[in-house]
């Protein structure tokens, strides 16, 4: 494992330091070779650091900035008054080569304009997107992009999602010639927008990349795709309604329901199906936080703004992954075989 440094936005998220700092903390206990560079608020960032360890304060940076970048704020108006925001500066650190990945649980449309104007898409790529892995029923990993980067899309931006997420499985998920199905209502040939049909013909013409056809919704858990390509507006709404429906069935098989007189049935539930509940803690959202900003120069990868610490955690030691094993490179490699 070799020596990385991580530039975090330690402001952004729904609650801010309080995810983010201690996630940052169990982040460096689990990384001995990680070094993280804190952008934020240093007199909120300061109690968090009192009493820690002498190994984990040394590879500590704390660069203070006050201002922020809303979760409310519009893109345009972000990007204008983004200067000396956590946020920007985190990102300024990769591209002076201060750090070699950026996290941020921020504004999702501000990050990716940001990086788009700072880090600079591959070339070649029109636009980066942003991709995460999902779990399967069966203990699996599938790739899904694009997440809510691009709300609008043609058949040629998800043609080269297809690419992305290809390269982005093969060395992700360590596949060879991964899988990969278009997201759609159904999967006739004649279902679904004009735009995902011209991509699906895309695809077919491609002898490098293996298109299996398109998947529906209720399959995507199944892994009968490696990689599942969308439009940002379908491929958020979707991986919402999962996040969802696994958090609120895990709620029910641990019996947290706020009426007492249900709990019983539920833990009854949870022994007489200990199999089925296992199966249903591997797709817990927590254990997929972070999605990366592929397509881009250098790692960016984007927790949920909800995360909790270990969520936040995970998304930190994901990004260390992907720069470790300079995935941005392999993807500018990888597409020249297309």
């Amino acid at each position: 494992m070799s020596r990385l440094t991580l530039a975090l936005d330690v402001m952004g998220g729904d609650i801010g330091p309080r995810i983010t700092l201690p996630a940052s903390l169990l982040a460096l206990e689990s990384d001995p070779m990680l070094s993280l560079i804190l952008f934020g608020d240093s007199q909120q960032i300061s109690p968090f650091l009192e009493n820690i360890p002498k190994a984990s304060l040394d590879r500590i940076q704390v660069h203070h900035c006050t201002r922020t970048i809303d979760n409310n704020q519009g893109i345009s108006y972000a990007l204008r008054h983004s200067k000396n925001t956590s946020m920007r500066l985190a990102l300024e650190a990769v591209q002076h080569g201060m750090a070699q990945g950026c996290v941020s649980a921020g504004n999702t449309g501000a990050l990716m304009g940001l990086s788009k104007i700072l880090l600079q898409p591959l070339k070649g790529i029109a636009r980066p997107a942003l991709v995460s892995l999902i779990p399967t029923v069966g203990g699996e990993k599938s790739v899904m992009l694009d997440l809510g980067a691009n709300l609008e899309c043609s058949a040629e931006n998800l043609y080269q999602f297809a690419i992305m997420g290809s390269i982005f499985a093969e060395h992700r998920l360590n596949l060879v010639y991964p899988r990969i199905g278009l997201l759609n209502i159904g999967v006739e040939e004649i279902k679904g927008h004009q735009f995902i049909r011209d991509a699906a013909n895309l695809l077919e013409k491609s002898t490098a990349l293996n298109y299996i056809g398109f998947v529906e919704g209720d399959l995507l858990l199944n892994g009968k795709a490696d990689v599942i390509v969308s439009d940002g507006f379908s491929g958020n709404i979707a991986l919402k309604t999962l996040e969802g429906a696994a958090k609120n069935v895990l709620s029910l098989f641990k019996g947290q329901s706020k009426h007492y007189c249900l709990k019983p049935i539920f833990w009854g539930m949870r022994y007489l199906f200990k199999t089925q509940y296992q199966r249903l803690k591997r797709i817990n959202p927590d254990e997929y936080n972070g999605a990366s900003l592929i397509g881009l120069t250098a790692v960016v990868v984007k927790s949920h703004g909800s995360a909790n610490v270990k969520a936040f955690a995970h998304a930190i030691a994901d990004a260390a992954f992907q720069a470790r094993q300079k995935l941005p490179e392999k993807i500018l490699a990888g597409l020249t075989r297309y």
